[in-house]
């Protein structure tokens, strides 16, 4: 799976990425994926498509959460947590464009005391991207409000 643009593992049942491609969703279903979570809006560039159809044909549940990346908010956080909640033990991928909002959702997930390692959620993000403006207030660091949003092997 590590061809698949920023794929992190979180745990046994959890796994991150951006977008992967139609055969990339295939083999995550060959490795024993059963739901897939999209945070990134269809008509975003990098988009499949037709996601949810692909999904559906491949026998995957899709929840389907657009995230604003200019916008995020509580209730998108809301869903999110009660999408992961709501699947208990079932593999999952969570996914957006670029693995962004995914890292940064798992980051406020564990802040929030709702499940993972606060020092693991933080290191993943870290290594994908480092939240400024809006991102960094969503995730608690209203230090880095005023900072741009910052990406590994580009900005640091």
């Amino acid at each position: 799976m590590e061809d698949i643009l920023n794929w992190r593992r979180v745990d046994a049942t959890i796994t991150t990425s951006g977008q992967p491609s139609e055969a990339q969703l295939a083999a995550l279903k060959g490795a024993g994926i059963e739901a897939v979570i999209n945070l990134g809006p269809h008509d975003n560039n990098g988009a499949l498509p037709d996601e949810p159809e692909t999904l559906k044909a491949l026998g995957l549940l899709y929840i389907y959460i657009p995230v604003d990346f200019e916008a995020p908010t509580d209730a998108d956080i809301a869903a999110f947590c009660d999408a992961l909640d709501g699947l208990g033990s079932k593999p999952v991928h969570v996914h957006c464009i670029y693995n962004a909002r995914v890292s940064a959702f798992f980051y406020r997930y564990a802040l929030e005391g709702r499940g993972g390692d606060l020092d693991e959620a933080f290191a993943r993000m870290d290594s994908i991207w480092r939240p400024g403006g809006v991102w960094a207030s969503f995730i608690s660091k209203p230090e880095d409000a005023e900072l741009p949003n910052r990406y590994a092997r580009l900005d640091y």
